[in-house]
């Protein structure tokens, strides 16, 4: 009798053998969806036990939308000189951070721009303050572009930019700025962020000098199946070099807005999402958390996504202006994550940027 080919996957996948990139394209494009999320489930059951699913309280605002790289799949940003540009102080970021902490967050993502007008000071003293003023909440702060153009501006090397952030009191790196990691698709949508590997490198640096990071994923828009593969086998490999990264989190393009809207017009859908979910789980055997996206997907969806792999709800999001330019608007409180959770079969639990436990509802 032939074992059809998603037992003999099961098997390789549960048994602890890694799945090639021959699979992988596979389980993209032609495995039965439900049957994928079956898989996926029990892959995250058999390295998380638990009935559990972790949510964080968080914030994400910006200090500048000044940004010189001119992504087109970006609707936020506007480039120097614009009427509608605008950045930040030291003392409205802090107040954004103030802020998050009255409202119980244990985490800001701290974004924006590459704005070369900010010399290293700025950033270095907004973590500083934070770690002085709100112990309690996590600096999660500046994608690895953000990064490259912190060194770019002060004439340092990634690696040292690091060591000051380092120093200020930063210990983790939110994972944004991925895109796809394929040259191809880089050079299509952000010719001026560089290949993969200007991302890749800023992650291993964090590495080595302890920090821990996320790892994301923006699909539907120009990316084929082996570009998604490219990107995965990236993640993978640099995660058997250090152990870094804490979770992977995919999300779908929104094109409202944005130079690629012309080329890009409909959602993919939930499918979509849920197998890409599915397939991450499957094919990144040691990267412990996968994020359902309730926020780019809708709340049904990411109820949905936690029995496709996925084992962390994500971030209350308390303030959000990248999707917000996009036309892309979605909220959420903490007793509706609860509720949410509950309602899925799971027992939610508020964690720490790093997975640590803080409560279970």
């Amino acid at each position: 009798m032939t074992v059809a080919p998603l037992d003999r996957v099961a098997g390789r996948a549960l048994g602890g053998e890694r799945l090639d990139r021959e699979t992988g394209r596979w389980l993209l494009t032609e495995a039965p969806l439900l049957e994928v999320g079956r898989l996926a489930s029990a892959a995250r059951f058999a390295r998380i036990p638990e009935r559990r699913v972790t949510f964080v309280v968080d914030s994400n605002p910006n200090y500048t939308n000044v940004c010189i790289t001119d992504c087109q799949f970006c609707a936020f940003y506007r480039r120097p000189g614009h009427p509608e540009a605008w950045t930040l102080s030291v003392d409205e970021v802090l107040e954004k951070i103030a802020s998050a902490a009255a409202r119980g967050a244990t985490t800001v993502l701290l974004q924006g721009g590459h704005n070369p007008s900010l010399p290293l000071d700025y950033y270095l003293t907004i973590v500083r303050e934070t770690r002085r003023r709100f112990p309690q909440v996590a600096a999660h702060f500046f994608t690895a572009s953000e990064i490259h153009t912190m060194a770019a501006v002060s004439g340092l090397a990634v690696g040292d930019v690091l060591d000051r952030l380092w120093e200020a009191g930063q210990r983790t790196l939110p994972g944004g700025g991925a895109e796809i990691l394929s040259k191809r698709v880089r050079t299509r949508i952000a010719p001026k962020k560089g290949g993969p590997e200007t991302w890749l490198q800023v992650h291993r640096e964090a590495h080595r000098r302890g920090f821990r990071s996320t790892a994301t994923m923006m699909y539907g828009h120009v990316e084929q199946v082996d570009d998604l593969l490219d990107h995965l086998d990236a993640v993978r490999d640099l995660q058997d070099e250090h152990g870094g990264f804490t979770a992977f989190v995919p999300w779908s393009f929104k094109p409202g807005n944005t130079l690629l809207e012309k080329w890009i017009k409909h959602y993919q859908g939930p499918s979509a999402y849920l197998r890409m979910l599915a397939v991450a789980r499957l094919y990144l055997d040691n990267v412990p958390h996968v994020q359902a996206s309730w926020f780019s997907e809708g709340k049904p969806t990411g109820q949905v996504a936690l029995h496709f792999g996925a084992d962390d709800w994500g971030g209350t999001l308390f303030e959000e202006n990248v999707h917000r330019a996009a036309d892309y608007v979605n909220t959420v409180t903490v007793e509706e994550i609860v509720a949410l959770i509950r309602e899925t079969g799971f027992t939610p639990a508020r964690r720490t940027t790093t997975y640590e436990i803080l409560e279970t509802y």
